[in-house]
């Protein structure tokens, strides 16, 4: 039974809408998707059954935030090798390739984007990179800066690294860096939660919410009881920088999940496999009729297996433009 409102209700409504940061995501040949051009709003729930390839695509994001806070070696090597990051296929690919289009909290707009080659002995190279912030951009080949914008000195580049590292000690990529390294990543455990664990102090969420019940302890004994301040103090130790400016992304293969009424259309993006290769893309129309008429519910289309992506609106590999700029 809810415990009776306090007298005094402290009200810390979300903004009525948030600017969404990463605005389009494109992949090539990464892990199991062959090809996928995503856009993103400030909700978004990709959804699909287990073993759909959900969680590749958020572990594309999570390879550049690794490569940025540690190094390209590091995130690859933390997944294998660039053999298992690259799709493995009839054709060979040798390479993959991520293009994030975005616009940061200021609102200028920009893109990021790079492909990685692999080599023999598991060797691997970065055999372009290009940035664009603003009027501001840069193009890597092959460890050369082959083209420059609106920079008066260009850092020098490596082959096996991540131009943005060094360009970020200049002020107009620093933001760009700042907000791609700082993207966070979760994966919430029931069982982990359930388990007995060790109190910490809970002053943040581990990524597998081993120490929730630590979390909650604390927010017990330092809030006010305030329903309203409890939630967005929880959230935002799952999500740092929620109040108005975050962006999220969901992976779920829970019906009743999608079944929430707050979870609108534009914020489902089906994902299946077929023959071992990820399909994302945006709800076909018959479905988006059939949810629009109130015909079935999202969550009910996901038990009958029949929330899948239109096949129109993913890509070739070879059709998908990774890159803008072109040497000077």
């Amino acid at each position: 039974m809810p415990s009776p409102e306090p007298t005094k209700q402290s009200h810390l409504p979300l903004p009525v809408k948030r600017v969404p940061f990463l605005t389009r995501v494109r992949l090539r040949n990464y892990r199991s998707i062959a090809a996928c051009d995503v856009r993103l709003g400030p909700l978004n729930f990709l959804v699909g059954p287990n073993g759909a390839g959900k969680s590749n695509f958020l572990d594309a994001l999570r390879l550049i935030t690794d490569a940025l806070r540690t190094s390209l070696d590091h995130a690859l090597r933390d997944r294998g090798g660039v053999h298992q990051v690259r799709r493995r296929s009839s054709g060979h690919p040798t390479h993959f390739g991520i293009r994030l289009e975005l616009q940061l909290p200021e609102g200028v707009p920009g893109h990021f984007s790079f492909e990685v080659g692999a080599r023999s002995h598991g060797d691997y190279a970065v055999q372009r990179e290009e940035c664009l912030v603003g009027n501001v951009s840069y193009l890597v080949k092959e460890g050369q800066v082959v083209a420059s914008q609106g920079i008066s000195v260009a850092p020098p580049a490596a082959k096996d690294r991540l131009y943005l590292v060094n360009a970020a000690g200049l002020p107009e990529f620093r933001p760009l860096f700042d907000v791609l390294s700082s993207m966070g990543f979760y994966n919430l455990n029931p069982d982990t939660i359930r388990a007995l664990q060790a109190p910490d102090k809970g002053e943040l969420l581990a990524r597998d919410g081993s120490n929730l019940s630590s979390v909650l302890e604390r927010l017990g004994k330092l809030l006010d009881g305030s329903t309203s301040l409890r939630i967005k103090e929880y959230l935002s130790r799952i999500v740092p920088g929620l109040e108005g400016d975050a962006q999220v992304l969901v992976t779920s293969h829970s019906p009743e999940l999608l079944d929430a009424p707050e979870i609108s259309n534009a914020e489902i993006i089906p994902v299946m496999a077929e023959q071992g290769k990820t399909l994302i893309g945006t709800l076909d129309e018959a479905t988006r009729e059939t949810l629009r008429d109130r015909l079935y519910t999202a969550g009910e289309l996901l038990k009958a297996n029949q929330l899948a992506p239109d096949l129109d609106s993913i890509p070739a590999p070879a059709q998908l433009q990774l890159f803008d700029l072109e040497p000077q």
